[in-house]
């Protein structure tokens, strides 16, 4: 099987991980998943479902890599300890292979959070400590906040239709060994890169190759050094597309026609920042 490896550690894993945001298929596909060869799966305290997940791992714990995240209202250094209890009780498992920030919260400091986390690592409940959502600027800070521990993996949006990251992200965590977790591979809806091909270059290239846009578009996040994308498992004959992407490269020439022919969103420094902005009033307002 096709695999990337994790940061700097050296744990190879395959080239697709499949998430349960949203998922609405059963713990018996999950397992299925897993013995196809999906043993990378993504969960978080805020999906409502690491029981669901514990029951599909349960008895082959061992072949799995489980991703889950703590919710970020929870990022104070106890209530971090007590969420990761939480998990892996719902989880039915002695550790977290990665323990992710799900978003970022202004309103707790960053060395207090990343504290928590590094002695979950030394406590032996967590493996390897993750971000998602994070600008470049706290992505700094969380690495300085760092004693002994690194940032593995960084989880966030990335498709053809939606590059913001490409500017900066994207080429810190490649110079910093980060792998990208790309979630959303294909756009917030399943038409979305469908919708934004308006001069066909996924049915050209589809003909040239013999595989599904689906499989295209998640091949162009492989293409990518350093990126695995998180794609959905609600169903077997979901996963075996999916797992079409992988084991081949896009040619050059094909990258080069979708990244012209693609139509895409790439928001300004000032937007994010606004956005980033209005996250925080929200929360200090206490409704995220």
């Amino acid at each position: 099987m096709s695999t990337k490896v994790l940061g700097q550690t050296g744990v190879m894993l395959p080239e697709l991980a499949f998430g349960t945001w949203q998922y609405n298929g059963t713990a018996d596909t999950l397992r299925r998943t897993v013995e196809t060869g999906g043993i990378f799966l993504d969960t978080a305290e805020r999906y409502g479902n690491e029981p669901l997940v514990g029951t599909a791992i349960k008895g082959i714990r061992d072949r799995v890599f489980i991703a889950t995240k703590v919710s970020a209202e929870h990022f104070r250094y106890n209530d971090v300890l007590k969420a990761a209890e939480g998990s892996l009780r719902a989880l039915g498992t002695d550790h977290i292979d990665l323990y992710q920030l799900h978003w970022p919260n202004d309103t707790v400091p960053v060395e207090e959070t990343m504290s928590a986390m590094e002695h979950l690592v030394d406590a032996g409940k967590v493996r390897f400590i993750g971000v998602s959502r994070f600008p470049v600027s706290l992505l700094k800070k969380a690495k300085v906040a760092l004693h002994k521990h690194k940032i593995v993996a960084h989880q966030l949006s990335y498709s053809l239709v939606d590059r913001d990251v490409e500017p900066d992200v994207l080429p810190y965590c490649r110079a910093d060994g980060i792998t990208v977790l790309a979630f959303s591979p294909l756009g917030r809806r399943p038409q979305s890169v469908l919708n934004s091909d308006s001069r066909g270059a996924l049915d050209r290239i589809s003909k040239e190759t013999g595989k599904t846009k689906v499989q295209i578009a998640l091949n162009w996040c492989l293409c990518k050094e350093q990126v695995i994308p998180i794609t959905t498992a609600s169903s077997i004959a979901h996963v075996e597309e999916n797992w079409g992407a992988v084991g081949w490269r896009l040619s050059p020439e094909h990258v080069r026609l979708l990244n012209e022919s693609i139509s895409f969103q790439r928001r300004g420094r000032m937007e994010q920042a606004a956005r980033r902005l209005a996250r925080r009033v929200l929360r200090l307002l206490g409704r995220r």
